[in-house]
C-alpha cells in the first residue's frame, strides 16, 4: 500500500533496505580485494581485470533495461529475488576459480543478477510511496545499502588480516549475508489489486518527453562519471597502501551513507533538480581535486567529500525519474534510464582508462571540468521543461 505524507515509510521500503544491505555488505567485502585476487593470485594482467569488469558491467546495464521492461509486464519480486539470488551463488564462484575466465563467467552472473534485481526494486519503491516520500524513501534504501558498503570493506580488511592474507576465504564468506539478503525477499508484499480490477502496472504507457529530456542529461554526466576502480587507482598512486585504500573507501560510503537519507528528504520538500546539480559541483570539485593533489593526505578529505557527491545523486536520481515516469511505465522508465546511465558510466572507464597515462590527471580534470558546467546549466535550466528557471 501507498503511504500517505507525513506517515512512516512502507514495510517493503523498509524490508528492501535490509536486503540491499546485506546484499552489498557481502558484494564490498570483496570489491577491493577482487582485483589482488585477479592479478596476484591468478596471475592475470591488468588488462584482464579491465576486461572482466567492462564485460560484468556491460552485462548489469543491458540487464537493468530488460528487467525494467519485465517489471511493467509481471510480479517484482519474483524478479528481485532471482537477481539477488544469482548474485549471491556467483561470490563463492569466485573463490574457487583456478584461472581468470571462471572468474569473468562468475562476475558477469553476478552483474547479471545485480541488473535483473535493480530496476523492478527500484520501482517497487517507487509505486509503493507516496510521491510526497520518495526522496526519502530511495535516500532511506540508499543509506542502508551504503552502510552495508561501509561494514562489508572493514570486515573484509579484518578476514584478510586474520587469515593472513589469504584471500580465497573471503569469497565463501561473502556468501553468508548475500544467502540473509535473498531470505529476507520473503518478507516482501507485492500488492495485488482485488479480482477483476486493472492491475496499473500491467496497463504500460509512454514515456513523456520530460522524461527523457532528464535521461538525456543525466546520461550525458554519465559519460564523465568514472567506475570507483579508478578513484581507487589514483589514491594508490598518491601513495596510499592496501590497508589506507580500503579505509578511505569505507569513509567515503560513510559519509555517503549518513548524508543519503537528509539529503532525500529535503528533495521531497525543493525541487531535486537543484539538489542534483549541487552533487554534480561536488563531483566537479573532488574530481578536479584528485587531478590536482599531489600527496596521499587529500585523498581523506576529497574522497568522504565525494561521498556528499553520491548522497545528493543516486537516490535523488531514482526519485526524480520516477516522478517523470506514468505508473504503468515505472520499471520501464527506471530501467531505461539506469541502464543508458550505466553504459555510459562504462564508456566512461573506457576513455579514462585509455587517457589515464602514469597518473590519471588529465581525465579526472577533464571530467571535474565538465561536471562544473552541467552543475551551472542544471542550476538555469530545468531539463524536463527545456527552459531556464523561473525566481
Amino acid at each position: 500500500m501507498r503511504t500517505e505524507p507525513g506517515r512512516r515509510l512502507s514495510r517493503n521500503v523498509v524490508v528492501l533496505s535490509w536486503v540491499s544491505f546485506f546484499q552489498d555488505a557481502a558484494s564490498e567485502m570483496l570489491y577491493p580485494v577482487l582485483p589482488l585476487f585477479i592479478t596476484g593470485v591468478l596471475g592475470a594482467p591488468a588488462s584482464v581485470l579491465g576486461l572482466i569488469e567492462g564485460v560484468a558491467e556491460g552485462a548489469a546495464s543491458v540487464m537493468k533495461g530488460v528487467s525494467g521492461w519485465l517489471a511493467d509486464r509481471m510480479p517484482r519480486r519474483p524478479l528481485i529475488a532471482w537477481g539477488y539470488g544469482i548474485s549471491s551463488v556467483a561470490k563463492p564462484v569466485i573463490g574457487l576459480a583456478g584461472g581468470w575466465p571462471l572468474v569473468l563467467g562468475a562476475r558477469f552472473v553476478d552483474r547479471t543478477g545485480k541488473g535483473l534485481r535493480t530496476s523492478p526494486r527500484d520501482a517497487l519503491i517507487a509505486a509503493d510511496t507516496d510521491p510526497a516520500l520518495r526522496g526519502r524513501a530511495f535516500g532511506l534504501h540508499r543509506a542502508a545499502d551504503t552502510a552495508g558498503a561501509v561494514l562489508g570493506p572493514l570486515l573484509g580488511l579484518a578476514l584478510y588480516e586474520a587469515l593472513d592474507h589469504h584471500l580465497r576465504p573471503l569469497f565463501f564468506v561473502a556468501f553468508v549475508p548475500a544467502a540473509a539478503s535473498v531470505a529476507l525477499i520473503g518478507l516482501v508484499r507485492e500488492h495485488r489489486p482485488p479480482p477483476g480490477a486493472t492491475e496499473p502496472m500491467l496497463s504500460g504507457g509512454p514515456l513523456p518527453p520530460s522524461y527523457w529530456r532528464v535521461v538525456v542529461f543525466l546520461t550525458a554526466f554519465g559519460l564523465v562519471d568514472f567506475p570507483d576502480a579508478l578513484l581507487i587507482l589514483r589514491a594508490k598512486e598518491l601513495g596510499l597502501g592496501f590497508v589506507a585504500v580500503v579505509g578511505a573507501y569505507a569513509l567515503y560510503n560513510a559519509v555517503y551513507a549518513a548524508l543519503s537519507l537528509p539529503a532525500g528528504a529535503l528533495s521531497d520538500r525543493v525541487p531535486r533538480r537543484l539538489l542534483f546539480a549541487g552533487g554534480l559541483a561536488v563531483f566537479a570539485v573532488t574530481y578536479a581535486g584528485l587531478g590536482a593533489v599531489t600527496t596521499s593526505a587529500w585523498v581523506w578529505i576529497l574522497l568522504p567529500f565525494y561521498g556528499a557527491f553520491t548522497a545528493l545523486t543516486d537516490g535523488i536520481g531514482k526519485a526524480w525519474i520516477s516522478d517523470l515516469v506514468p505508473a504503468g511505465s515505472m520499471g520501464a522508465g527506471l530501467g531505461a534510464y539506469q541502464g543508458l546511465f550505466g553504459g555510459a558510466v562504462l564508456l566512461a572507464g573506457v576513455w579514462a582508462g585509455l587517457a589515464w597515462g602514469r597518473a590519471g590527471r588529465l581525465p579526472l580534470l577533464l571530467a571535474g571540468a565538465v561536471a562544473a558546467v552541467l552543475a551551472v546549466v542544471l542550476f538555469v535550466v530545468d531539463p524536463a521543461v527545456g527552459r531556464a528557471r523561473r525566481n
